[in-house]
């Protein structure tokens, strides 16, 4: 990392926490992600986040006595499905297991007799081959409550990068391929679930939960067991929004042109969230989401101050809508704009490289345009690359960031401004699963197993600072953390953040 060790000599740096209840999760063994470490950068402010939130609404009772469960009871009780879709998991970042099992127990006690769950699978925020263990948990829950006239089972489901959860309108086909199996009843059929996964894994050795294929579980006839008809009720129960809104949108507007639905089934739809505060989406929601106000973006557009966000499709939400505070739109279109680069649609580790050359290029052409106060942009490869769990790859994958960091330095230092250099959160530093003893975990061939999850380390925080300023230091407490970022950007600026924000690691020398 020969640019970005250049610029910490050259600048001041410290490390920040990014996980944990530094940016608002239940507990300091949750590993952040993308969408709360977004919120934190964006808002100064740790704010209670999705898993903390439903955590405490199941845990109060509030989520049930809210009129949208209610609604749902209502009208599935005795006669008709109440489906659950989401990741099958215990993550924490999109989802997690025991939420879905506490609604299936409440359902099933307020006089719901039939339940369907559509099961994407995870292998990304958990370990990459560990679906079975959710898969094992879920079906002996259904057995028991099939012994009390409850006919409960797994219906679909499939790999969470191939099926169903799409962001950003990256791949649509994604999706489609999921609303296939949910509701057409269309992928490949198999007794079960776990029969599923197991064949699955047989075709393709290599592959991991994530990238498995759509399923569909049928009975002996070879019907479907749980297509979403007429009728029915659906509860999407992840609490995470960026990969949960397309298929909101495709189960709840009526004129729609993403890819061909069939027949539309007449079903109410929830969301364990509202996943987008100012499109609404979707209108009906089971839990309150965290109220994000005064967030830097909308501070800057008071004051006048012009801004430039830009990333590639897979992560232009994060520089906007998450850093926003969960807002789409701009706070003034006149001092601000958004660039988006297309993300390809390949599996990120084929091209390592990703977008990183285009954004940057985006940047320079912007900047010899006009000029911005206040540029934020998110190379995706360290954590997308990241993900699929491919070592050499991710390397190629910061080799790459490297050398736009290295360009980065640059076009600051010919525009006289401050570079910034930071993460929303671990990945690519911990590519190796471990043991509880710290020793590093291998299959039964002695092979390292690869980590496809975020961790728990703290990130980097470094500051360059190319307008010749040389009056001040960065000072980390250790309980710092990356909403702390959100202060010292503002008065790197030379304004004075708002009072409720997270204070500035800056300090006069």
């Amino acid at each position: 990392m020969k640019a970005f060790d250049g610029i910490q000599k050259l600048g001041m740096s410290c490390q920040l926490h990014a996980h944990g209840r530094y940016v608002g999760l239940p507990s300091n063994n949750d590993m952040g992600n993308s969408e709360v470490g977004h919120n934190a950068l964006g808002c100064g402010v740790v704010h209670d986040q999705g898993a903390l939130l439903v955590n405490h609404a199941i845990e109060s009772e509030a989520l049930y006595n809210g009129d949208a469960w209610k609604k749902l009871m209502n009208q599935v009780r005795e006669k008709h499905t109440l489906h659950f879709l989401g990741l099958l998991s215990d993550g924490n970042v999109h989802s997690h297991i025991k939420h879905l099992m506490a609604m299936c127990e409440k359902a099933k006690k307020d006089g719901v007799r039939s339940i369907a769950l559509h099961a994407l699978l995870d292998g990304r925020d958990v370990g990459p081959k560990t679906a079975e263990k959710y898969i094992e948990q879920i079906e002996k829950l259904f057995a028991d409550f099939r012994q009390h006239g409850v006919d409960a089972r797994i219906a679909s489901g499939g790999g969470r990068m191939v099926t169903t959860m799409d962001r950003y309108n990256a791949d649509w086909s994604i999706v489609k391929r999921g609303w296939d199996a949910h509701v057409l009843g269309k992928a490949r059929h198999f007794p079960s679930a776990m029969d599923a996964l197991v064949t699955l894994r047989q075709d393709d050795p290599q592959a991991t939960d994530q990238t498995l294929p759509a399923f569909v579980v049928v009975d002996q006839s070879g019907s479907p067991v749980g297509q979403i008809k007429d009728g029915d009720a659906v509860i999407n129960f992840n609490f995470r929004g960026d990969r949960a809104i397309q298929i909101s949108r495709a189960f709840t507007e009526g004129e729609f042109g993403d890819f061909d639905r069939g027949q539309k089934p007449k079903i109410s739809y929830a969301g364990m969230m509202e996943y987008d505060g100012d499109l609404h989406i979707p209108s009906s929601y089971l839990v309150n989401p965290p109220s994000i106000d005064e967030t830097m973006g909308e501070y800057l557009a008071k004051n006048k101050l012009t801004q430039l966000a830009l990333s590639e499709t897979q992560k232009f939400g994060h520089v906007t809508y998450f850093w926003n505070g969960n807002k789409s739109g701009f706070f003034d279109e006149k001092t601000e704009r958004y660039i988006e680069v297309a993300s390809d649609r390949i599996s990120f580790n084929k091209k390592p490289e990703m977008k990183a050359k285009e954004i940057t290029d985006a940047l320079d052409l912007e900047l010899k345009k006009r000029d911005y106060d206040f540029v934020r942009l998110n190379y995706a490869n360290g954590d997308m690359v990241g993900h699929t769990g491919d070592f050499d790859a991710t390397v190629l994958a910061l080799e790459h960031v490297d050398k736009e960091i290295g360009r980065l330095k640059k076009i600051v230092e010919n525009h006289k401004g401050v570079l910034v250099v930071t993460a929303d959160h671990g990945n690519a530093d911990d590519m190796i699963m471990k043991n509880k003893d710290g020793s590093f975990a291998t299959n039964e061939n002695g092979k390292e197993l690869p980590k496809t999850s975020h961790s728990l380390n703290k990130v980097p925080f470094v500051v360059y600072d190319a307008s010749g300023r040389d009056n001040y230091r960065l000072m980390a407490e250790e309980d710092s953390g990356i909403a702390n970022i959100t202060a010292t950007c503002i008065e790197l600026m030379g304004l004075t953040p708002p009072e409720n924000m997270q204070s500035s690691l800056l300090r006069s020398k």
